[in-house]
């Protein structure tokens, strides 16, 4: 078994800790991972994207091709439709609805979620209402990992196994916070 997916945000909104995350799992399953990412601009608000390639079998490559992307895992809905090119026939995206107006010439939001809708395996929810409910606002990201486990064949142990061993060392609120998130994200979609 094997999954490509495309992570994307906009720097500071925890796509790479979702990287980790899930890479975490993977190993304690005994795959291999490769992950290539791009996050220079990120303290400036920037595009960042990572590709992450997990797999029961030897990956030869950091990079997805076009078309080849099982998911793109997206916090912000713009930046889900700049990697559409990736996506595979049957892949899924699974985006945040609330975007994050970094540019002057922003689409009009609409326009993106009709463009998102289009796609027939996706999902479009706000995540950061969800987290703001749970009163977990910093953890947005892992209710958007929350909503996507499911497609990607992990299980919810499995994930909250790895988020125990990452976030350990920032104090059981912050461990607590992002369990919470991903219960959350799990029941949303």
């Amino acid at each position: 078994m094997k999954k490509d997916i495309i992570l994307a945000g906009v720097g500071g909104q925890g796509i790479l800790t979702i990287a980790t995350i899930l890479g975490n799992a993977a190993l304690k399953r005994g795959w291999q991972l490769k992950q290539a990412e791009v996050h220079g601009m990120s303290q400036r608000g920037g595009d960042v994207q990572s590709h992450l390639r997990l797999s029961d079998a030897p990956i030869h490559s950091d990079l997805i091709t076009m078309g080849d992307a099982d998911m793109i895992l997206s916090v912000e809905p713009m930046e889900a439709l700049r990697y559409l090119p990736y996506l595979n026939n049957e892949g899924w995206i699974i985006t945040n609805s609330n975007p994050f107006k970094n540019i002057t010439n922003y689409p009009q939001e609409d326009k993106l979620f009709a463009e998102i809708k289009k796609i027939k395996n996706h999902v479009l929810f706000d995540a950061d209402a969800i987290a703001k409910e749970i009163k977990a606002p910093r953890s947005m990201n892992i209710v958007i990992l929350g909503a996507a486990i499911k497609y990607l064949g992990f299980s919810e142990a499995e994930i909250a196994t790895s988020i125990k061993a990452i976030f350990a060392q920032k104090g059981d609120k912050i461990v607590e916070d992002n369990l919470r998130a991903l219960k959350a994200g799990i029941a949303a979609k």
